[in-house]
Parts: C-alpha cells; structure tokens; sequence
C-alpha cells in the first residue's frame, strides 16, 4: 500500500473498462440529453417559479443567470411507456421526450 502524505487528497481516476479515460463532464452532458434551461419570468421566485426566457444552452442560463443575479431553472419533458420484461406484467417507465 502506498503512503500519502498528510494533508495530500487523492483524485479518484475515470479509468474505463477498455484502458481509455473518461471524464465526468462527458457522463453530465449524456445524461442531459433534452434538458431545457430557463430564465424566470420577470416577478417569480424560487418559492413559485415561473419559467421566462428559454436560453440555448446551461452556458448561456449561466451567464445571463449570473449577470442579472437570478437563478435559472431546467426542464426536462418525460413520458410514461409500457415495458413488459420476459413475459411479466407490464411496468410503466419513464421515457425522456426529444425537444422538437
């Protein structure tokens, strides 16, 4: 076992199964397939959002999210489908619905 010297933090690699590396910016952007970003409507709050402008991208919300000192919200649409799994009774999971 290899000793660390106090104090130091140990970064956890992202080794993949094949030798290549991965990175947690890669796994985020997959899992954000659909996701939406939103600025508020002028007068909401956290409290009770309402959604305003819809912006292009998460760098953009943070931008303008930043610039005017209001948060930003995200969205993402599902939709309930039938699976039926080897023959059992159907279960209903959710299904992400692609921006048109």
């Amino acid at each position: 076992m290899e000793k660390t010297p106090l104090g130091a933090v140990e970064r956890p690699s992202f080794e993949k199964a094949d030798g290549g590396r991965s990175s947690r910016r890669s796994r985020r952007n997959e899992a954000d397939a659909g996701v939406r970003y939103f600025l508020p409507r002028p007068g909401s709050s956290p409290a009770k959002p309402e959604l305003g402008e819809e912006v292009e991208s998460e760098g953009a919300a943070l931008i303008q999210a930043f610039r005017n000192g209001q948060p930003f919200y995200t969205v993402t649409v599902w939709k309930a489908v039938p699976e039926v799994n080897g023959g059992g009774s159907p279960v209903n999971v959710k299904q992400a619905v692609a921006p048109n």
